[in-house]
């Protein structure tokens, strides 16, 4: 039964990351893309710790914490573009 649940979700959160693929693909402005990026990978993270659930394992962990740090990153870099329209700032004086 437990595993019907499990199942379920992942099929739901795999609905979630092609709307917000959607998203990505038609958004109207670029904040709108950016937090869609970010859903989908706090999706992605949520389809990984179901299927250690559902595998009884606990070698995707560190995966989990993989793709939570790189979303983290990817997140503040598109919000640094948005802001600064650079990521890496060089400085011009030497």
């Amino acid at each position: 039964m437990f595993d019907s649940i499990l199942i379920g979700a992942t099929i739901i959160l795999s609905l979630s990351i092609l709307a917000s693929l959607y998203r990505v693909i038609k958004g109207p402005s670029m904040p709108d893309r950016v937090i869609a990026l970010d859903t989908i990978g706090i999706n992605l993270i949520a389809i990984v710790a179901i299927v250690s659930m559902l595998l009884r394992t606990y070698a995707f962990l560190e995966v989990i914490l993989l793709l939570g740090i790189l979303a983290f990153i990817g997140t503040v870099a598109f919000a640094k573009f948005i802001e600064k329209g650079v990521v890496i700032e060089r400085d011009r004086d030497s």
